[in-house]
């Protein structure tokens, strides 16, 4: 309303000033004088005005004469759109002034002006496929996703404009999900663009989430050459391809083919833990127990983890627990100071109940942060030394609200994730997962499974003629698990008899049934 009034409060002020110009010039003395030819003329003032604009006219329709001639003589030259671009002149002009002003309101944020700037640039200008681009962006800004579909789909059909279209119409599938038709789509754009970057993550992305290993495996050895990606992460990214396919450590029967893929990747990649358990075990189930043992020393000497502990107890699944911790001895001497490394001889020891040496493994990691299992791992060596009730619960309370501490953690959107997988289940990241603590410490209960995993073996372990129970904090654990009340009884073997058995609870319901029984019969 107020911009309306300034503009006829403008419009009126023009007014007023032409028409006292017009009434001063005629009221003004004397006038321009023009010799031509030997012929004088005299013009007023107004009268000079008005010859002043008439030359002025007559200057521009010469020019425009000139550039039509010029125009036709180009037609007869040869070149068919002379004359169009003659008459079109003045709309291209209008054409390309309307399409700068939706370029920057797009990048101002102003989507609707931006929409409606550039459906008038496509009518003056009659260009789709300069103008279908701004109007897909302005569309999709706006929210209309059919207006922007319509505009991709239409760029499509001009060369210079189809692998832009291929690749609106692409995003537009990935973000409602429809994956398998997006796969097809990223597969048409990088025909197009075989050196392209940003398709060749996407299609990689795409067949590792539809687990087409092979295709995946072809795109990232384009990527590589076309200079896309360092040869040191081609290498782990392909181990990580191979070991996908080898579906081997998900819990998962495996194939010699299997076995086969998870040797490979083990071999482009030594360092990765995955591959190094998944090839450990290839080995195992071919009886090379040699090979076995080399694959989880050379890992284990990058980096200590669970998983290789667990591999490395299952190339000898029947030794007592003095033998395993002679032969896990060999293992830490190579990282002796890791975390990892002390929590996994503390458990042998446990397994073995020698409570003390499973201290001393422990060593300074008291002095740190300590975690869930740190904390179970102190409640066994506690009860184990006789340590009273209060002090082994306080130290499974700890268990309970501590840290979970390293796990494998989604670098793209830091999603926790209970095992390895090539593709993270929250973003689907490719390769996004590493061993590492979580940004944000997870508190939660942990299970047997994780404090304590295949080290020890499940049930009985066999030393000699005598079996060796379980030790007690496996128990223990579980109660973490199911967070109820620790019972509070030392664990002990059905076939141990109990202590102090003279001394049990049972005799004294018999005798006060006795005693009753006399007073009775006196009665």
């Amino acid at each position: 309303m107020l911009w309306s009034l300034i503009k006829v409060v403008v419009f009126l002020a023009i007014v007023a000033g032409l028409a006292l110009g017009a009434e001063y010039l005629m009221d003004s003395q004397g006038g321009v004088q023009i010799t031509a030819a030997g012929a004088e003329y005299t013009l007023q003032p107004l009268q000079a005005v008005i010859a002043l604009l008439v030359l002025c006219l007559a200057i521009w329709l010469l020019t425009k004469v000139v550039s039509l001639i010029f125009a036709v003589l180009s037609f007869l030259a040869g070149d068919e759109t002379a004359i169009t671009r003659f008459f079109d002149r003045g709309r291209e002009r209008r054409g390309f002034k309307a399409l700068t002003e939706a370029m920057v309101a797009l990048a101002g944020g102003e989507s609707r002006e931006a929409m409606k700037k550039a459906s008038k640039a496509e009518k003056l200008l009659q260009r789709p496929e300069l103008t279908g681009l701004l109007r897909a962006q302005a569309a999709e800004a706006t929210g209309d996703t059919a207006k922007a579909s319509a505009a991709y789909k239409e760029l499509i059909s001009y060369d210079q404009t189809r692998f832009v279209g291929v690749r609106g119409i692409l995003r537009q599938k990935m973000s409602a999900g429809e994956n398998d038709t997006a796969l097809q789509l990223a597969e048409k754009a990088l025909t197009l663009r075989p050196r392209n970057a940003e398709v060749q993550d996407t299609l990689l992305k795409l067949q590792a989430n539809a687990e087409d290993w092979a295709g995946a495996r072809s795109t990232l050895s384009a990527k590589l050459k076309s200079g896309n990606i360092p040869r040191d992460v081609y290498a782990r990214r392909t181990a990580v391809l191979a070991l996908g396919q080898a579906r081997t450590g998900m819990g998962l029967e495996t194939t010699a083919a299997e076995r086969d893929q998870a040797i490979e990747a083990n071999r482009l990649s030594p360092e990765l833990v995955p591959a190094a358990a998944a090839a450990a075990r290839a080995h195992l189930a071919k009886s090379n127990k040699r090979a076995a043992g080399r694959v989880i020393r050379k890992a284990w000497d990058a980096q200590p983890h669970t998983d290789l502990a667990a591999a490395f107890a299952e190339i000898e699944p029947d030794e007592t627990p003095q033998a395993r911790i002679k032969r896990f001895s060999a293992l830490a001497r190579m990282k002796p100071d890791h975390p990892e490394t002390r929590r996994i001889m503390s458990e042998l020891h446990l397994a073995a109940e020698d409570f003390p040496g499973a201290r001393k493994a422990l060593g300074p990691l008291a002095d740190d942060a300590p975690d869930a299992r740190f904390c179970t791992l102190m409640a066994a060596i506690e009860r184990g030394q006789g340590a009273p009730d209060n002090v082994v619960n306080g130290w499974l309370t700890r268990a309970i609200t501590a840290p979970r501490g390293p796990q494998w953690v989604c670098d793209n959107c830091q999603h926790v994730h209970g095992d390895w997988r090539p593709i993270c289940e929250q973003c689907e990241g490719f390769d996004t997962l590493t061993w590492r603590s979580p940004p944000v410490p997870v508190i939660s209960s942990t299970t047997a499974a994780y404090l304590l995993p295949l080290i020890v073996g499940k049930g009985d372990v066999v030393a000699g003629d005598d079996t060796l129970p379980v030790p007690a904090y496996s128990a223990a654990s579980d109660d973490i698990h199911e967070a109820e009340p620790v019972d509070e009884t030392p664990a002990t073997t059905p076939d141990d008899p109990p202590e102090n058995a003279d001394m049990a609870e049972t005799p004294e319901p018999a005798t006060e049934g006795t005693e009753d029984a006399d007073r009775r019969t006196s009665k």
